[in-house]
């Protein structure tokens, strides 16, 4: 397990594909902050295109967790080593600066060790009694990499079939869908909570998976979506292509530092809503 924010991450992105090349587990916690280049200490989601779409070299992909509360930090870490370990693949838990300097109470919950370790005929634990293992990604042989890259593909696809998680929040009658992830997803639901009052049916997605995103959650097209993040667009290009154009999606974004506020989501979506 590693971490680090932003620019540290873009230098362990060689590492990482290494991981990823190697069916090795490992978690890697980014709380992302502003950039470009070395930006500054606020929050930011900048970095969803690099968690998303492998910031490393490769046909390779990182599983993606983005929690949105301080309890959901600690919750999620078991299932990040689980998904690790299950798929020998890297998992990156996706927070931003907000989460990293915020105060909440906690439940230490589900601590305690359950099942045993799954037999990992694969590690490096000593060779007596069996053959050498050998950890590499360098396949020279022609066909070799191409071969062990439609396996990697085949897992992916596994993963995607199984591992998508989302909430929903008032999404059954919505006419317009918020979607936001992260701290961002507080704010978001804080808005929906307003629009409502004042008699607009609004809910929220919240993507918990990255990769995978939760396109299951878009099955059903609603009229309308409004993509909100700490960025200038990333995640609402996965929105795009989970609804297929069958609904108009919108985004509303801010960067290097500047968080969209519940006054500016509301008043966004009333000029969005139609009904």
């Amino acid at each position: 397990m590693t971490s680090s924010s932003s620019p540290g991450i873009s230098l362990k992105q060689e590492g990482i594909s290494y991981i990823a090349g190697a069916e090795l587990p490992a978690v890697v916690v980014n709380i992302m902050r502003g950039g470009p280049g070395l930006g500054n200490i606020w929050p930011g989601q900048a970095d969803y295109f690099q968690a998303t779409r492998a910031g490393g070299n490769g046909d390779y992909h990182c599983i993606v967790l983005a929690p949105a509360s301080v309890q959901e930090c600690f919750d999620i870490m078991k299932n990040a080593f689980d998904l690790a370990d299950k798929y020998r693949n890297p998992v990156m838990v996706l927070g931003d600066g907000m989460l990293g300097q915020m105060m909440e109470p906690v439940e230490c919950r589900n601590t305690k060790a359950g099942n045993k370790m799954p037999v990992k005929p694969w590690a490096l634990s000593g060779c007596a009694g069996r053959r050498h293992n050998v950890v590499k990604s360098f396949y020279i042989l022609e066909g070799d990499l191409e071969r062990f890259n439609l396996k990697l593909q085949e897992k992916y696809k596994a993963i995607q079939k199984k591992e998508e998680r989302w909430e929903e929040f008032m999404v059954q009658d919505a006419k317009l869908v918020l979607v936001a992830y992260g701290s961002m997803a507080r704010i978001a639901c804080s808005a929906v909570k307003a629009l409502r009052v004042k008699g607009k049916k609004v809910g929220l997605i919240r993507p918990i998976t990255l990769w995978p995103f939760p396109r299951q959650a878009f099955a059903k097209a609603k009229d309308r979506y409004l993509a909100v993040e700490m960025s200038y667009g990333q995640m609402v290009e996965d929105v795009r292509l989970a609804l297929d154009g069958r609904a108009i999606v919108e985004f509303l974004g801010r960067s290097g530092g500047g968080i969209p506020a519940e006054e500016e989501i509301i008043a966004r979506a009333r000029k969005l809503y139609h009904g």
